[in-house]
């Protein structure tokens, strides 16, 4: 990990050997498998998978509405797994849920579905408008407090549900799919929602999707789960440019990464094809210019993106590369001294 999560972190989640089995028509299922995650405070964690692969379940290990079937599920030093009910809802005052099909109350005005769980934690009347009042705010909705929810937008509506698990202080933010039930412009604005809370709350958000760009958007590190195991995890810029499973790939290659596209352009060529990474202040660099004049070799990209990953720029491409062979043996000096990593994918 790099910037604010560096090797050696305290985490504030941690999950070890986390199983879950359900009983189905006289047959088990094993839906969550050794699971193993650590995620620091302050964080913002992606989980993605396609429908089926546990994500939403694992999710909610986080604050127990699914119990493990073995396995320990630690919160801020507290192993939670085993906590009797009681103890679990003083617990879970302090852990924020926002649903993907926002679960309000209908009959209720904005405000007091928001007041709720400040009602369920014993707070005064004034106290939990107060609250109320200051949260809404928090999400642009201090116009809305007595609209009701059918009087809403969807991201309105889904604003409301963020106030609502903000309202106690959560010191962790689970979001269950937050954005799956918006248009594209409603999620962009939900995203910079929750990356305000998470900056200016130093809030951790955990969040489920089966989007790569909404992970690329927001998160810091991502774990990837199929069939119920996570089958990699990592920063988001070293998944992102460098995927080692399949899986990885596949949901990489909708967003437009990951293309084998470039195979068609390449026929024909003479020379090497290379696969360029990098990432931060080098990806505004004239890396291809300097390459071509200091070696004397001809440079054609077949295939590249150039974008961010949440704060960080980074960069992507497939080139080829054609000249004389003893000026692309210094090819790999020049582009390290460089900072771009380079993966040889034909010669």
């Amino acid at each position: 990990m790099s910037g604010r999560f560096t090797e050696g972190f305290t985490p504030l989640i941690k999950l070890e050997h986390i199983e879950k089995r359900y009983a189905s028509a006289n047959k088990e299922v094993l839906a969550l498998q050794g699971i193993n995650l650590h995620i620091a405070k302050g964080e913002v964690f992606g989980i993605i998978g396609r429908s089926g692969a546990g994500k939403s379940t694992l999710i909610r290990m986080l604050n127990l509405l699914e119990r493990p079937s073995s396995g320990t599920v630690t919160v801020d030093g507290q192993a939670i797994s085993n906590l009797s009910s009681s103890a679990l809802r003083q617990v879970r005052q302090k852990i924020g849920m926002v649903f993907q099909h926002f679960n309000l109350l209908n009959a209720r005005t904005v405000l007091e579905n928001v007041c709720f769980p400040l009602r369920l934690a014993g707070l005064s009347k004034a106290a939990q408008q107060a609250r109320a009042q200051e949260v809404l705010s928090l999400v642009g909705l201090e116009e809305h407090t007595h609209k009701y929810p059918r009087q809403l937008s969807g991201g309105q509506r889904q604003r409301v549900g963020i106030a609502r698990a903000l309202a106690n202080h959560p010191g962790l933010l689970l979001c269950d799919e937050a954005t799956s039930a918006l248009d594209p412009e409603t999620t962009q604005s939900i995203l910079r929602l929750l990356l305000d809370i998470n900056q200016s709350l130093g809030l951790t958000i955990v969040l489920i999707t089966h989007s790569m760009d909404v992970i690329r958007q927001v998160c810091d590190r991502v774990a990837v789960i199929d069939e119920g195991r996570v089958v990699e995890q990592g920063e988001v810029v070293e998944v992102f440019l460098h995927p080692q499973h399949e899986v990885t790939r596949s949901l990489l290659e909708e967003t437009g990464n990951e293309s084998e596209d470039w195979r068609s352009l390449a026929t024909g060529i003479q020379g090497c094809i290379l696969r360029l990474s990098f990432r931060g202040d080098t990806t505004a660099q004239p890396i291809l210019s300097r390459v071509s004049r200091e070696l004397n070799v001809e440079v054609s990209i077949l295939q590249g993106t150039v974008s961010r990953i949440k704060d960080t720029p980074y960069g992507q491409l497939i080139v080829a590369i054609q000249g004389e062979s003893t000026e692309l043996a210094r090819l790999t000096g020049i582009l390290d001294e460089l900072g771009v990593q380079a993966e040889e994918l034909q010669s």
